[in-house]
């Protein structure tokens, strides 16, 4: 075995989603605690006392609003392998970011509310890591606080997701009772000690059997009983239907009080997959100790307004990476050199002088790098290029100073590159008055925000009404632009869209032209792919 491929073999790459308030933000800044990222005061990074917000939280308006607008890179050490976690937006306005994340992970955890269960955003999130084939468990959270039924819960999954809930650890307690967890592949039972504030790592007491009977007393019995449950049907951890997407081990805990935590971290080291060959654009598997190779997942400006500097994230998908290399950009054919990579944490980061399969690393200021781009040594290589989402919420923008235009023109490139919108044009309006195409009206709140923050450019958005969009080519669009309730716009990357008022007349005009081409996009209405 080469050494890339035993780094490799060491890597977890992992995303973590959820609908908004699961506690995905919270989970994730206690495996930082847990993996000792953190210091003992969860949330603030070591060496950084003083800092008041998740570490995964790092814009402004995130802060304000207190959800997870951007994706955010973190890895740390855990046992002896190389954790690197992908959070994620748990709005469904940000779903499209999540997607392109996804595509760099090997597997996922999903966070469900023990109050609420699988939540809209949760299922469309769901239906994303199954088009990806990505290996999924289950963390319920908030098992702290009152909430349904453990049995109906496990239900739910079976009937709105279709996977079949694997139970390895089982609460102690009703929700809002919790006592701890049974440990279904040892039979071990796991009680738990508050700490104030769950700033620390959650004591742990290992209690027998017997002594956990007299000291339980009820919830003790009804935890065995559906234990037995599970025995009967066969609801046991299997790792290759888990990774074949058939199965999802499920955890129970509370991420505010540290409980189920270190189990659950435990479980993304032994089940995560590790790092495999990523397919090319013609289907052929590029080895893991192939020259080096990377794929452009996510592309994120201003994370330091003080340096005002643009960085792309890939992973390493082959070979060994080494700060400097020159290494060629698929989409240009330009080599260029590594100088500034970095690995990202939050806010923070450090120059990172090698990488292997998994790994994240971010390279400041590459020119024209942009995500879906593969960027690799020696012989060419092209990973297949992430879909767009079909975008449901259109908005004319302008700039409301007209001395601010240059500004203007250069952030909408800029939040372009990014993915924070798509950006459409037409042949009239041209960049004066671009459209912004969204999959959710926040999109657009992001896109006023940091082209007055971060340009100087307000702007006024003035919705269109346009609510559907296909997309088209050159021989269908002169037919679709002499239709009533229909336009065609260009996407910077050169694509056109085909934008309906309604969707009703969409269904028409498909069903009444089946010569012209109107593509569906990823993620049309609801994602169900």
């Amino acid at each position: 075995m080469s050494d890339v491929t035993e780094q490799a073999e060491r890597r977890r790459t992992f995303a973590i989603i959820s609908h908004p308030d699961a506690g995905k933000t919270t989970l994730t800044e206690k495996f930082l605690l847990y993996g000792g990222a953190l210091s003992r005061e969860a949330g603030a990074v070591k060496a950084r006392q003083d800092r008041r917000s998740a570490t995964s939280d790092w814009m402004a308006l995130e802060q304000q609003r207190g959800i997870s607008i951007t994706s955010t890179v973190l890895q740390f050490p855990y046992r002896d392998s190389v954790v690197n976690l992908l959070d994620t937006p748990g709005h469904r306005d940000f779903s499209e970011d999540t997607y392109r994340v996804l595509t760099a992970a090997d597997g996922a955890v999903m966070v469900l509310d023990a109050a609420k269960g699988i939540e809209p955003q949760t299922l469309k999130l769901f239906e994303v890591c199954r088009d990806r084939g990505l290996p999924l468990l289950t963390f319920v959270n908030k098992w702290d606080r009152p909430g349904k039924d453990g049995l109906e819960l496990l239900d739910e999954i079976t009937d709105k997701i279709g996977l079949v809930p694997t139970p390895v650890t089982w609460p102690v307690g009703i929700a809002g009772d919790f006592r701890g967890v049974v440990d279904r592949r040892t039979g071990e039972y796991t009680r738990y000690t508050r700490v104030a504030r769950g700033s620390t790592i959650a004591p742990e007491e290992i209690i027998e059997p017997d002594r956990a009977a007299a000291e339980e007393g009820a919830a003790w019995v009804q935890a065995s009983e559906e234990l037995e449950l599970f025995d009967l049907s066969d609801q046991t951890l299997d790792v290759s239907s888990f990774r074949a997407g058939t199965t999802t081990p499920l955890f129970v805990g509370s991420a505010v009080t540290n409980f189920g935590v270190g189990k659950l971290l435990d479980a993304v080291i032994d089940l995560i997959p590790p790092p495999a060959p990523r397919p090319e654009i013609d289907d052929r598997l590029r080895p893991l100790d192939a020259p080096f190779s990377g794929f452009v997942f996510k592309v994120q400006a201003n994370m330091d307004p003080s340096h005002r500097d643009r960085i792309a994230f890939f992973r390493v998908c082959s070979g060994r990476f080494e700060r400097g290399m020159v290494v060629t950009h698929d989409r240009t054919g330009k080599p260029f050199a590594t100088k500034y990579a970095h690995q990202v944490f939050g806010q923070d980061r450090e120059t990172v002088e090698e990488a292997f399969p998994g790994d994240i690393v971010g390279l400041v200021n590459a020119g024209d790098v942009r995500v879906g781009d593969t960027l690799f040594v020696g012989d060419a290589v092209r990973f297949p290029r992430i879909p767009t989402f079909a975008p449901e919420h259109f908005a004319v923008a302008r700039v409301k100073d007209t001395g601010r235009y240059k500004q203007f023109r250069k952030g909408i490139a800029q939040l372009d590159e990014e993915g924070v919108v798509q950006v459409l044009r037409d042949a009239d309006s041209g960049d004066q008055a671009p459209v912004l195409a969204a999959v959710g009206p926040m999109q657009f709140e992001v896109v006023s925000y940091r082209l007055e923050s971060e340009f100087g450019a307000a702007i006024e958005l003035t919705p269109t009404s346009y609510r559907a969009a296909r997309r088209t080519d050159e021989e269908s669009s002169p037919a679709l632009r002499g239709m009533r309730g229909v336009d065609v716009l260009r996407r910077s990357d050169g694509t056109l869209l085909a934008l309906f008022e309604s969707t009703y007349w969409l269904d028409r005009v498909v069903a009444e032209n089946p010569e012209l081409r109107l593509d569906k996009l990823v993620a049309e209405g609801d994602l169900h792919l």
